[in-house]
């Protein structure tokens, strides 16, 4: 039932409510005729996430039915949970705040609002870090190993655009693209393909012996030229995607340079020689390292962090291949997979592990301190699991 006129002022003077000092329009609530409480969801967005749909961005849920689903903008992805409210939410399409109201009416006047649902509970958004960890599984299903290996098309071997990889990652568009970068794939008539290692190598090593017998300077790589000179061992698109994985492009009076990356090449060349052993002595790993990076490059065990760990207890000491990509995403399976691997940690050995889990605003002792017990034997500060581990 509506109210009338005389209810609403029936209902002031009860209230011993002053007209005078109240906007002049009053809105009566009355429930729809198709009224249902589970037509509608709210969801809290942050000042960021209201610019972006203001601005006609858009937001996408993603998550398999497995997943525990996540929000994506255009660059950051949000997980996704419900919470309860003790106040009963109601849904008022037609409902104006006081701003929307005018100021200089004077004759008081009712209007009509309709409830076109209610809730007790909304979606509450927290920034994450994306969930990347099957991208690069994904992409090594059908690894680029160069033209002469490509398989028949009739083969129907199944390749992923863009947005094949964004309906199958829970990550933003941003973030998806600057993980396809860290994975150095390609992007080949359409589709991702990541580069076979042994593939990536070859390139790598046609263009260090290059530069060797051409005798340029590292940080000065003519692309021109190197792209003339290897063209016919390797398509172009190859060698110059090559350069922008390992070095720096740069713009001298119209002639491109590049300037490779010292760490990067010594930490390819120390995964080449790790990915085949268990364990490697590591006096003679340094020696053999050395001698296979490129003359004039130095090999330092500081390039390796997040890429191998060295075992500094046995005897003689060794060291063996730990990609940070290879460990589990969840931050309590990660520090499980680390104590169950290494009972006792030092801070240099293990923050490399976990410095991928921090959060904006959290510091790798944050994350130690929530996952880790310390100790300190011999003057050395040590973590291990805070919890026990089967």
């Amino acid at each position: 039932m509506s109210r009338s006129l005389e209810e609403v002022e029936a209902t002031l003077q009860i209230a011993k409510l002053n007209v005078e000092e109240l906007r002049s329009t009053v809105q009566c609530l009355t429930f729809s005729d198709t009224f249902t409480a589970s037509d509608y969801s709210l969801m809290e967005l942050d000042d960021t996430l209201c610019k972006e749909i203001e601005a006609g961005d858009s937001l996408v849920i993603r998550g398999d039915k497995s997943d525990h689903v996540v929000l994506c903008s255009q660059s950051k992805t949000y997980e996704m949970k419900i919470a309860d409210t003790s106040n009963l939410l109601l849904f008022l399409p037609d409902c104006k705040i006081p701003d929307q109201l005018p100021l200089d009416q004077q004759c008081l006047s009712v209007s009509q609002c309709t409830i076109a649902g209610f809730s007790n509970h909304f979606w509450e958004l927290r920034r994450c870090r994306p969930k990347l960890k099957n991208l690069k599984k994904l992409l090594l299903e059908n690894p680029y190993e160069g033209p002469e290996n490509e398989r028949d098309a009739s083969q129907n071997i199944q390749l992923c655009t863009t947005e094949d990889l964004l309906s199958q990652i829970q990550a933003s568009y941003e973030e998806l693209m600057e993980q396809l970068k860290v994975l150095h794939a390609y992007n080949i008539k359409g589709f991702w393909r990541i580069l076979d290692f042994d593939y990536e190598m070859k390139l790598l090593n046609h263009i260090t012996q290059l530069i060797d017998s051409e005798s340029w300077s590292f940080s000065r790589v003519p692309l021109k030229v190197c792209l003339e000179e290897l063209r016919p061992l390797e398509p172009e698109e190859m060698i110059q995607h090559c350069l922008d994985c390992y070095g720096k492009k740069c713009t001298e009076e119209d002639e491109v340079l590049y300037a490779l990356d010292e760490d990067k090449i010594c930490c390819a060349t120390a995964q080449m020689l790790l990915q085949n052993a268990v364990k490697f002595n590591l006096s003679e790993f340094q020696e053999v390292w050395q001698q296979s990076v490129p003359e004039g490059m130095t090999a330092r065990l500081d390039q390796l962090r997040g890429l191998a760990l060295v075992d500094r207890t046995s005897r003689p000491e060794t060291i063996f291949l730990l990609k940070t990509e290879d460990l589990p995403e969840d931050t309590q399976e990660r520090f499980n997979a680390l104590f169950t691997m290494r009972e006792k940690w030092t801070d240099a050995d293990i923050s490399p592990y976990i410095q991928d889990l921090c959060g904006e605003k959290q510091t790798i002792g944050a994350l130690l301190t929530k996952y880790a017990r310390s100790s300190v034997q011999n003057g050395v500060k040590l973590y291990n699991s805070r919890r026990p581990l089967s």
